[in-house]
């Protein structure tokens, strides 16, 4: 072992193998199950461009057989406890999650390490599963916000991993075969891109040495560096012969290695559109009747980051719906109050407690820490550093959003619809 981090009076805890793979758990005392999962910092965006899709095709995987257990004998394992196996897969993580009483926590490891490492990646199976995806992959095009939404990632990170569907596409798909995956895998998950995370009823020492048994054999390597997020202006209309128009507006953002710039753009954000007092719900739906749904959120990832507002109206009213929104980003900039702003800390603030009395929230949130800053943060210094997020730094973040390159528009939507003639808009 290499570093050992305790906070939190010791419930929570953090230590590093000898190769660098690393385990962070936090003992909840009142609770009697737990959460485990291993989360590799490799996704979508570590991905070369033939590549596209190939993380989220070893997610489903790997649930699909082992030199020790069929896809079967693995899900019957852990739901003979009562307990289940989950997996998802974003931009820059892939997470194989499990909930299990306490009892069987040691059983649930045993079971993440096995399809992480010894999966056998049977052609057969990677046939089913391909067409499992695809299926996927129609579903989700038949779901015109989806769509919508992640059109507008490809046009403000163009030609760019991190704008590519993490789902990839119906080519890409057909395209995997066993040697991608296995060299996919063989490249980006080296031992210190793992973090073994745990929450729940849970003892530290016994996590690390279970860690240790069953990652500690694992060769330190280097791995691929990521091509940098760059964010682009742009605009895209697609037309479908749908009901309504969906639209979406995005603006660079802070990425997650400012962790203070990030509660000020979700600030922004929730003041924006994060809940039914927000301005834009109350404007564009409570005022005019423009939109039934309507939201905003601030999203980061390593380098970079995005605000992206989402609205869904018809499309004679889609530019009045961008203008609109636009015009109140840019009151909010000069205007926010200081009840908006405590209305935004108070909704970060609830999020972290009812995040603390959830396991598999808890786990998720410190394996995030581990990854991003290499430390579980206590939550006396998150909550210090959201109290600081008054009216006066809402407002600086929003003009900062709005200062920064043109936005990005997406319509999608019938023929009708349009998108506004926005000033400074790159090609």
């Amino acid at each position: 072992m290499t570093d050992h981090i305790s906070i939190e009076g010791g419930r929570v805890q953090a230590t590093t193998l000898s190769n660098g793979f690393r385990v962070v758990t936090e003992h909840m005392p009142h609770v009697k199950s737990a959460a485990i999962g291993v989360s590799a910092t490799a996704g979508a965006r570590d991905e070369t461009l033939p590549e596209g899709g190939l993380s989220h095709m070893l997610e489903h995987m790997a649930f699909k057989g082992t030199s020790s257990r069929n896809a079967k004998q693995i899900v019957e394992e852990i739901e003979n406890v009562g307990g289940d196996l989950n997996a998802y897969t974003d931009y820059e993580v892939t997470a194989y999650q499990a909930r299990v009483l306490a009892e069987h926590v040691p059983m649930a490891i045993e079971l993440i390490a096995d399809i992480l490492r010894d999966s056998t990646f049977d052609e057969g199976e990677i046939e089913k599963e391909r067409q499992v995806i695809l299926q996927e992959i129609g579903e989700r095009n038949d779901m015109p916000s989806m769509a919508a939404l992640e059109t507008l990632q490809e046009t403000c990170f163009p030609e760019q991993a991190l704008g590519r569907p993490i789902i990839g596409t119906p080519e890409k798909v057909l395209s995997f075969d066993r040697a991608m995956i296995s060299d996919y895998l063989a490249r980006h998950y080296a031992p210190d891109r793992l973090v073994l995370a745990a929450a729940g009823y849970v003892d530290h020492d016994e996590t690390v040495k279970a860690a240790e048994r069953l990652f500690g054999d694992m060769a330190a390597r280097p791995t691929p560096k990521r091509e940098p997020g760059v964010y682009k202006s742009g605009a895209i209309r697609m037309v479908r012969e749908v009901e309504q128009a969906h639209i979406c507006v995005g603006f660079e953002a802070p990425d997650s290695r400012d962790f203070k710039a990030q509660f000020r753009a979700q600030a922004v954000a929730a003041v924006l559109g994060g809940g039914m007092s927000s301005r834009l719900f109350q404007e564009a739906r409570e005022e005019r009747g423009l939109c039934y749904s309507i939201y905003s959120y601030a999203e980061a990832f390593e380098d970079a980051g995005m605000m992206t507002i989402y609205a869904a109206t018809s499309p004679e009213q889609a530019e009045e719906m961008i203008r609109l929104a636009l015009d109140v980003f840019d009151r909010a900039a000069d205007d926010i109050t200081e009840e908006e702003a405590s209305r935004a800390r108070a909704q970060s603030k609830a999020g972290l407690v009812m995040g603390l009395e959830s396991p598999m929230r808890r786990s998720e949130s410190l394996s995030r820490q581990i990854a991003l800053w290499g430390r579980p943060i206590p939550m006396e210094e998150i909550v210090e550093m959201v109290d600081q997020v008054d009216a006066s730094a809402v407002r600086s973040a929003a003009r900062a959003l709005l200062d920064g390159p043109a936005p990005s528009t997406v319509y999608l939507g019938p023929e009708a619809g349009r998108l506004p003639d926005l000033p400074n808009r790159a090609a």
